[in-house]
């Protein structure tokens, strides 16, 4: 399907077009020939974990990562036990790093990883609320050391911030055309974790990744578009929809791509589309050409909170030990189809 086809039968921004109506099919996924060497990913809470896992799998397709709210990789080893008693609290003690780099060395030996020369290049954020309660900042500061032993020059890779008096979510400045209702507690968290910070959160990550920016659109100009992402929904744990933001100019290609992982209970399912227009991404995204991919999560008996997976619940219940953080990652696969079909040129 042509691409201005694709963006009229999806959702557009307020004022643009009308929401998509619910009975009507979505459009796929569209070639938009995006720049292979300007790709970044960035998560929060359990998209931060998933973000990690990305990185760590296929570090030579990107550049960049940023991480909000989250722990080292692999922190939870495929236990759901590790995952809530250490991987958010340390009601089991801390993370063993060294463990975890054993962990790292294994998969290298049986190629389930990239190599340790692509993944020293990449560019790491790493940012944590002082007050989180939901996951320890302890574990943000964890992140930041296992990133320091594996990148080529940390001191210039590596940012790590954590801010006084945040809690757990994704900060953003408010905005004129925030809705009422939509923020939460800075704090305390909460609601759609978008927290009334005053802390431009996506700003910050962006910057630090991809260098000087332009300032951030005041009216944002582009197409944010609901797809269909049944191409992958044979990965166990995903939704029926995906969104997708094209700023103008972006639908001939060459533009960046930023892949933005929401938290637990931060989906559409849960929140509407609430994080899609809020965290401030989109308006970097507009003046900077970048396409901004925000994939979904669905709620499950095995996931009620609409989590990514950062334990192994997707992958096949035989295994003693899932391969959920690895190149054979049902979720990891699925999302690295989407970045492949996003990097295939528009013309064809």
């Amino acid at each position: 399907m042509p691409l201005l086809a694709s963006v009229a039968a999806g959702l557009v921004l307020t004022g643009l077009a009308a929401p998509l109506a619910a009975a009507e099919r979505l459009p796929e996924l569209p070639p938009l020939g995006i720049a292979a060497d300007d790709v970044s990913v960035v998560g929060v809470s359990s998209g931060g974990y998933m973000a990690t896992q990305l990185a760590v799998a296929w570090p030579e397709r990107f550049s960049g990562l940023g991480v909000l709210a989250a722990g080292p990789w692999s922190c939870a080893r495929g236990a759901l036990r590790l995952a809530l008693g250490q991987c958010m609290t340390s009601r089991l003690g801390a993370p063993e790093l060294d463990e975890l780099a054993n962990r790292h060395r294994d998969y290298l030996e049986r190629d389930l990883v990239g190599d340790r020369q692509a993944l020293a290049q990449l560019r790491v954020f790493v940012w944590h609320g002082a007050e989180d309660d939901t996951v320890s900042p302890d574990l943000g500061r964890a992140l930041a050391e296992q990133f320091q032993g594996w990148l080529a020059t940390p001191e210039e890779q590596l940012q790590q911030l954590e801010s006084e008096d945040i809690g757990h979510g994704w900060p953003v400045m408010a905005r004129v055309a925030t809705p009422v209702g939509i923020l939460a507690d800075c704090r305390n968290g909460g609601g759609t974790q978008l927290l009334a910070c005053g802390l431009d959160i996506a700003g910050e990550a962006l910057g630090w990744l991809h260098g000087e920016l332009a300032p951030p659109a005041e009216a944002v100009g582009g197409n944010l578009m609901r797809f269909d992402q049944a191409e992958v929904r044979d990965a166990k744990g995903l939704a029926d929809a995906g969104y997708l933001f094209v700023p103008e100019g972006c639908e001939d290609g060459g533009c960046g791509l930023t892949m933005a992982l929401h938290g637990c209970g931060m989906g559409a399912g849960q929140i509407d589309d609430a994080f899609v227009r809020h965290s401030g991404l989109n308006e970097w995204a507009a003046s900077n050409r970048r396409v901004i991919l925000y994939p979904q999560a669905d709620t499950s008996l095995a996931n009620p909170q609409g989590c990514w997976d950062w334990w192994g619940f997707a992958e096949s219940a035989w295994q003693l030990n899932p391969l959920h953080d690895t190149r054979q990652g049902t979720q990891i696969g699925a999302l690295m189809g989407m970045i492949d079909r996003l990097a295939e040129s528009p013309d064809d």
